[in-house]
């Protein structure tokens, strides 16, 4: 497979209603679209840096720059290049991981739908529809929190995560807690929100029998994490920590962690995060798919990947009207609190032309 060039899309996408977590308010989803055109097939990838550096030290502008004026050069110079071979030959290039996961899935879209291979079969899924979170942001008053809360369960969501933040984490969650009782899947979100001296106080949410708790100290604190895990019985999951196989090994070796939520873009690419997987299997730690507000486009790609057999518990693989009133694909629906895994090769998934440019804000081709 001849690589001949790649279309790089900024596009805009606005939110059926503002999403707030510890890092900001996002009202649009702003987002990098990657179409890689060989000489047998075209592929899609999605690129997930957000408009701002907040989430991580990447974002949108950045991500085109660097893949224009590095990573696909860089491609350019390997012959007879395949989708495993991206992650090497990028190598040498700090960081970067959601830049160059949004260029290794569009070349690896594009291989395998020129072979006819759907991408859940080549990541090895066992399951053909796989259970659906949502992630709730966080609100201005409880009554609105237990409204929204009450509607996702109504869709059909069978675990609920809720974004925390100092001032607004204990009394949320014992609100749902009462209001909708025990046997909800419930999980809370702190995004990299409190410090080690905030051990006594997130121990009051033990109590409320929760999934997890994800990410509530710097990403860069192993050993906080690992001394919190010690602290509370609510099981510690790591996100923004884990950007590789290796990190995933090492946070396991600390005790940092007890689950793993695996998200694509921020590991590197699909490759690694089946490798991720793989490295929590042997050492029987569940993972789960974790979201970063994707199109169908991304959406169609973590569902393969939420396929595996090692996520054992609900991701943030929800449906595409949770984010979108139009996605650039076909919508994804929530059935029976489920998501179908796509079939056909690839992601499974084409976007819309028309919906595709009425969201897009340039454009840019790059010749190879």
């Amino acid at each position: 497979m001849k690589l001949t060039g790649f279309e790089l899309r900024v596009i805009e996408m606005p939110l059926v209603s503002p999403f707030r977590t510890s890092f900001g308010v996002q009202t649009v989803r702003e987002a990098l679209v990657v179409r890689a055109v060989t000489d047998e097939a075209e592929g899609w990838g999605e690129g997930v840096a957000m408009n701002d550096p907040l989430y991580s030290s990447e974002y949108v502008e950045a991500s085109v720059d660097v893949i224009t004026r590095f990573l696909l050069p860089a491609l350019a110079q390997v012959q007879d290049l395949d989708a495993g071979g991206v992650a090497p030959a990028l190598a040498k290039f700090k960081g970067h991981r959601m830049s160059k996961a949004a260029v290794e899935l569009a070349i690896l879209d594009a291989e395998l739908r020129a072979t006819g291979v759907p991408l859940s079969r080549e990541l090895g899924a066992v399951r053909d529809r796989v259970d659906c979170g949502v992630s709730v942001g966080i609100m201005d008053s409880i009554p609105e929190l237990l409204g929204a809360v009450g509607g996702y369960l109504d869709e059909g969501y069978v675990r609920i995560k809720l974004k925390i933040e100092p001032g607004w984490d204990i009394e949320p969650v014992r609100a749902v807690r009462e209001r909708f009782g025990d046997d909800v899947l419930l999980q809370v979100d702190a995004n990299t929100a409190y410090h080690r001296g905030d051990a006594r106080h997130l121990a009051k949410l033990d109590p409320f029998d929760l999934l997890l708790i994800e990410q509530p100290l710097d990403e860069e604190d192993l050993l906080g994490h690992a001394q919190l895990a010690r602290t509370i019985t609510t099981p510690v999951c790591l996100d923004e920590s884990i950007v590789s196989a290796r990190a995933a090994a090492d946070a396991i070796a600390l005790g940092a962690c007890s689950i793993v939520n695996i998200k694509p873009g921020r590991v590197g690419g699909y490759l690694e995060a089946r490798r991720i997987h793989d490295v929590c299997v042997a050492n029987d730690i569940p993972v789960w798919c974790g979201g970063m507000l994707e199109t169908g486009i991304g959406r169609a790609a973590n569902v393969a990947l939420a396929a595996l057999p090692g996520f054992t518990l609900p991701g943030d693989t929800s449906g595409s009207g949770r984010y979108y009133s139009r996605d650039i694909t076909d919508p994804f629906v929530v059935e029976d609190g489920t998501l179908t895994v796509p079939t056909g090769p690839g992601i499974g998934v084409t976007p819309d032309p028309d919906a595709l440019d009425a969201v897009t804000v340039r454009t840019e081709w790059i010749t190879l």
